[in-house]
């Protein structure tokens, strides 16, 4: 296979709607000054020079710009090679990806982030990029875990009615005069979906603290899985790495009631060995694997310290709902009919760690409230702290109040242990790597021969060259919210057009 400048082919101009003249970018509602901004821009004497920034940097929303230069260095030699400078980029200064993983923000960006993370965790299923196919052959199972109830909240139910009978131990109405039964059969778009019963009876504060400590919940049930197989295996705690090693990747998700839930891929390896993805024993299996989850969830427990004087201690845990599958019972848990791969199980996952709680839950008054008590418990810890004279850092909740976008949430939305795969850096340098030698054939005329890819993306400290920078931040964003609009717009038509290229493969 021969790679040139990376454009679409002719005949794809040629057959892809989104290329004709006819066919004008989408563009929101707009308000007077942006479609001044948009089309003083169009007319603009530096349109194409914007136009080429724009897409260097993928049509990215909120692109960082730099001033500064670097130099290319023959490492064997010492000789410079080539040198670049901010002012010779086509604004003048130079623009780069914002990289922001969120959806919200940066479509463009987030795009790319999916798709790192889509093949880092295809390669701990499959192999691929760096990591051996034999990984394929290890026991995996894909795992829900996730939060308990703090309150009677609306769901869809598959299709049954929400709540149609009263509460063990509850009367139909609650104290506060709302009821404690639904008998609605809500659908996917139900305003009323993840909205509490009773607002007033719903836990806020306990739902804060849980989300506080997901991050600790998590780590504490891989420590009680690594200890139950040891048990299951019959060896040691300490001696289980040289038996078997757990591995994972996992992201989190936020549910419509404002909670975060784990979705997760664990495997079992064999002993720690150099290069890691050794077979698993003939005693460790994917049942095995399940059954220990389904053991460890209901144990793993935290007592979180109070927020404040008064506050109780609360013993937090997992959810009662619990969903853990193989790999190889070749089932989806979202749609049990359909077949598993890996590259459904890397998409989903690969989905959930672009979203943040803005994405995935809509503003409403329970999330109002939700982010009224993160704000008041905020309140009161910092006049405590000036009270008492004492540093915020030493409350463990004293950074609550920066994570109310996040709705409480403090953990990563996707991380893996060391040696379920490749890491996000060394995609990204594959990536990068490869550009430049694209790049490279470009400036010589070539074309560039990829049939041995991975021998052609060896590592950067194979190459034979050092670039050295100087770079000042100059800013963040495009001039105007006009630019920003039409990058937003054009990165839209380029996912149709990947979208569109997919299909038209997956046709032939």
């Amino acid at each position: 296979m021969q790679v040139g400048t990376g454009q679409p082919s002719p005949t794809a101009r040629g057959t892809f709607p989104g290329f004709s003249e006819e066919a004008g970018l989408d563009l929101p509602a707009l308000t007077p000054r942006l479609e001044q901004q948009i089309t003083a821009r169009l007319i603009s004497r530096d349109f194409d020079a914007w136009a080429t920034t724009a897409a260097r940097v993928g049509h990215c929303a909120k692109p960082i710009r730099l001033r500064g230069h670097s130099q290319t260095i023959d490492t064997r030699t010492g000789e410079v090679l080539s040198t670049f400078s901010s002012a010779d980029a086509p604004l003048g200064v130079l623009h780069v990806r914002c990289g922001n993983r969120r959806a919200s923000e940066c479509p463009s960006c987030s795009r790319v982030y999916a798709a790192d993370t889509f093949h880092l965790i295809r390669a701990g299923v499959t192999g691929g990029k760096g990591v051996p196919e034999r990984v394929s052959d290890n026991p995996l199972v894909f795992a829900t875990l996730t939060a308990p109830s703090f309150g009677l909240v609306h769901g869809t139910r598959n299709g049954r009615p929400c709540r149609p009978y009263t509460p063990k131990g509850l009367p139909a109405v609650c104290e506060h005069g709302g009821a404690t039964v639904c008998h609605a059969t809500h659908n996917e778009h139900d305003e009323l979906l993840g909205q509490p019963l009773c607002r007033d009876c719903y836990d806020y504060r306990g739902h804060l603290v849980w989300q506080w400590w997901a991050p600790e919940l998590w780590r504490r049930f891989t420590i009680t899985v690594r200890r139950a197989l040891a048990r299951h295996l019959g060896v040691p705690e300490s001696r289980l790495p040289d038996v078997v090693t757990v591995q994972y990747a996992k992201v989190a998700e936020y549910q419509l009631r404002g909670l975060i839930h784990f979705h997760a891929l664990i495997r079992l390896d064999g002993p720690k060995t150099d290069d890691g993805f050794a077979p698993a024993p003939a005693g460790a299996t994917a049942a095995l694997l399940a059954q220990v989850i389904e053991q460890a969830v209901p144990g793993v427990t935290f007592d979180a310290p109070p927020m404040h004087d008064g506050d109780p201690i609360r013993r937090l845990g997992f959810g009662a709902q619990l969903d853990v599958r193989p790999i190889k019972t070749k089932n989806r848990t979202d749609d049990p009919d359909r077949e598993l791969v890996p590259e459904q199980v890397a998409g989903y996952l690969a989905k959930y760690a672009t979203k943040s709680a803005t994405d995935s839950t809509k503003e409403n008054p329970h999330l109002r409230r939700l982010r009224a008590t993160i704000a008041e418990i905020s309140d009161r810890i910092d006049a405590d702290a000036r009270e008492d004279g004492t540093p915020l850092r030493d409350n463990p909740y004293g950074l609550l109040g920066k994570w109310r976008h996040m709705l409480g949430f403090r953990g990563h939305f996707s991380t893996k242990s060391r040696r379920y795969s490749l890491t996000l850096g060394r995609i990204r340098g594959r990536r990068a790597r490869f550009q430049r030698l694209v790049a490279e054939a470009n400036r010589q005329g070539r074309t560039l021969d990829v049939r041995d890819l991975d021998d052609l993306l060896a590592d950067d400290a194979q190459e034979a060259t050092l670039v050295i920078g100087h770079w000042s931040y100059a800013g963040s964003g495009w001039e105007t919210e006009g630019d920003a609009e039409l990058a937003k717009a054009a990165a839209a038509r380029a996912r149709e057009y990947a979208q569109w290229r997919a299909a038209a493969f997956k046709a032939k």
